[in-house]
């Protein structure tokens, strides 16, 4: 009650003292600016009359450090005429146009370690646990849930994998990212984490993976570190073919394989190479679409991607794509004896797939990362048409 009390308090302080002020006072952010407090001119005239000019410095970030701690207390207000920026810059604190729980939550001395492993930006994630589930929920037996616990194990363990995968990629890529805009701020191409940090991280990764791997069946353990051989090559294929996109399906879609046997013990090839086949085809559909982001940078740089090499006819070669993926799809849960309701979510993804492919802008990197974020939904609906599916069957 009494930090409610005092928020309130605050808040209606903070919004009387601001409107005595002129419209052009800027207001320090200490959460998203590395500049000194600034001091607030009243925007009086100091020389006239009995008014002179009041300076009032704003509390330091360490005070403010203390203070967002409590709960429901937000006054933190940035007012500014300047455009925000959407990188970090060396000192390694973030912009106001690129802030995220990383920045408000984490110690300063993680954030980096943080953003090495994206973190902050969990759609690699997503796009990495989908296949995972597909497989598990798959396995299940017919008209039983998927085992909760394999959900969970692959869960952290898609989070693990997925951080350790671009840390190799921002290790080996280094050099590349910093020619390039929207790779240039990552942490081991600014120079806030050296490559020597950025290679404990990775082993610390790696360690933590090894025991989730440890708890699945001896096939699966097999199969899981094969995957390991994909993950550490995959960052150097864009610098030997046009075909990375089609090298990272089969790096990210590995767990289609591996929930399966992870239940199972063994594979069924009729169920499970289908389903796998369907996630490298979605892979080469949204990563084109992310690709054409860099496509400008790529050419300047000298790096490949099916973005360069599909041209003018990418919508063209991703719509086969999203062809032969729901095509596989289709097949896989037919092979699964999977109930009809699968194959009305089916209908639906294809909707969904269709809408990115038919109205994505490649010429607007917005709209290209929209499109391409938009496939955590993708894989959500095939997930709950698998569930559903299974249930009924």
């Amino acid at each position: 009650m009494a930090s409610a009390l005092f928020s309130r308090f605050s808040r209606r302080f903070l919004k009387s003292s601001l409107s005595s002020y002129g419209p052009s006072i800027t207001v320090f952010n200490p959460l998203i600016s590395t500049q000194p407090p600034v001091k607030l001119n009243h925007g009086l005239n100091p020389s006239s009359g009995p008014f002179k000019q009041s300076l009032h410095q704003v509390p330091t970030f360490e005070f403010c450090k203390n203070v967002r701690s409590l709960s429901n207390f937000q006054i933190v207000v940035h007012i500014s005429t300047s455009p925000p920026k959407e990188n970090k810059n060396q000192s390694g604190s973030v912009s106001s146009g690129d802030i995220s729980w990383v920045d408000l939550y984490l110690p300063r001395q993680v954030q980096p370690y943080a953003r090495l492993a994206r973190l902050d930006r969990p759609i690699g994630t997503w796009l990495l646990l989908w296949p995972c589930m597909w497989s598990i929920t798959l396995a299940a037996a017919p008209g039983q849930l998927p085992d909760f616990k394999m959900l969970s194990l692959f869960g952290c363990g898609a989070l693990l994998l997925r951080g350790a995968g671009c840390t190799v990629n921002d290790l080996l890529d280094r050099d590349i990212d910093t020619k390039v805009e929207r790779t240039k701020s990552r942490p081991v191409a600014s120079g806030l984490l050296t490559p020597f940090q950025g290679l404990s991280f990775l082993g610390f990764q790696l360690l933590l993976g090894l025991g989730i791997l440890l708890q699945l069946n001896n096939y699966s353990r097999v199969l899981g570190a094969s995957s390991l051989l994909l993950v550490f090559s995959y960052p150097l294929m864009k610098r030997i073919t046009f075909w990375p996109q089609a090298f990272l399906g089969l790096t990210i879609n590995w767990g289609a394989l591996l929930g399966w046997a992870a239940v199972k013990g063994s594979l069924d090839p009729a169920i499970v190479l289908p389903l796998y086949a369907s996630g490298v085809f979605w892979t080469l559909v949204y990563d084109t679409i992310y690709a054409h982001q860099d496509i400008e940078d790529d050419l300047k740089v000298g790096v490949k991607s099916t973005a360069l090499r599909f041209g003018d006819s990418t919508k063209e070669w991703i719509t086969g794509l999203g062809i032969a993926c729901l095509g596989n799809l289709a097949l896989s849960g037919f092979n699964a004896e999977l109930g009809w309701p699968y194959y009305a979510f089916l209908a639906a993804a294809s909707g969904h797939l269709c809408w990115q492919i038919f109205t994505v802008d490649l010429s607007s990197r917005s709209d290209c990362n929209r499109k391409f974020v938009s496939n955590k939904w993708f894989g959500a609906i095939i997930f709950s048409g698998i569930l559903a599916g299974r249930l009924s069957s």
